[in-house]
């Protein structure tokens, strides 16, 4: 058996389609989603990532403001930016790339994020909301994972899955999400003792430890779905996810590849929670 590819690109590429006819829409209503994006340093990851996301704004019509800030910028000054982004009115979505300089305090930045406004879904509120499952802007990530899966036909619903990995960005809400959809869901992390006795029990089974081609064919049950949300940078400076795609091939019914899995799927969902955000802002339905 060999297991099918989900193609990351082909869904994101749907899912922006279906995006950019709302926009022509919205547009009609004099309603143009707006996203401001802001990186602090220059972290060369960051930049790529921030490249990325002005380019989808540009592609789908939004309005879209970068604001590229050295990374002797103090917390003071960075907040006054965001609360400013806050009262303003063409501005639907805020993103702070992470990560911050050390003198600068990423909980007090994501803190002061309007919640309306916070399309990475880290604020507090939107983390709770998600927790007891309240309308909330969803991180993009773990909304990925899940379109993921649906788009690959596979119902949720009654299925067990594991989740490796517990971060407050991926492990932990995707673990909810899951959840949300009727799925019973086992936590794997570093101090888990029998995690391939556990592992080998999914019917899904998302990796998000960041550590390079960690699962094996050994880890996955024969015809599970796996999603992998690792992207590790190898030595020889080619990525790599948290899963070791072609030796799981042989057992899994359908996997995530890297590059071109998960990825191109965060920024399409952040790009869905702005446009989201504008209609909310406007009162659209």
């Amino acid at each position: 058996m060999t297991a099918a590819k989900i193609d990351g690109k082909a869904v994101s590429a749907s899912i922006r389609g279906q995006i950019l006819d709302e926009v022509l829409e919205l547009k009609k209503q004099g309603i143009q989603p707006g996203l401001a994006v802001v990186l602090v340093g220059e972290d060369p990851g960051s930049k790529v990532y921030v490249g990325s996301k002005e380019k989808a704004c540009i592609e789908l019509g939004y309005y879209s403001e970068v604001h590229r800030l050295p990374d002797t910028t103090s917390e003071e000054e960075l907040l006054a930016l965001i609360d400013k982004l806050n009262h303003q009115s063409n501005v639907h979505g805020i993103l702070v790339q992470l990560p911050l300089p050390k003198h600068i305090h990423e909980k007090s930045v994501i803190d002061a994020i309007a919640v309306e406004k916070d399309v990475d879904g880290f604020h507090p509120i939107n983390v709770g909301n998600l927790m007891i499952g309240d309308e909330s802007l969803l991180p993009c990530t773990p909304a990925g994972v899940i379109e993921l899966i649906k788009r690959a036909g596979v119902e949720i619903s009654g299925k067990h899955a594991v989740v490796i990995g517990r971060s407050n960005i991926v492990g932990k809400p995707v673990s909810m999400l899951l959840q949300r959809e009727n799925a019973t869901v086992t936590m794997c992390h570093s101090k888990t003792s029998n995690m391939r006795e556990l592992t080998q029990q999914a019917d899904i089974l998302v990796v998000a430890i960041g550590r390079a081609n960690f699962v094996d064919h050994t880890f996955v049950k024969p015809g599970a779905i796996v999603i992998d949300v690792g992207m590790n940078r190898l030595d020889n400076g080619k990525l790599a996810g948290d899963v070791d795609y072609q030796d799981v091939l042989e057992v899994a019914g359908a996997v995530t590849p890297v590059p071109g899995g998960v990825g191109p799927m965060t920024i399409t969902m952040l790009m869905q929670n702005t446009i989201l955000a504008a209609k909310r802002a406007h009162g659209v339905k």
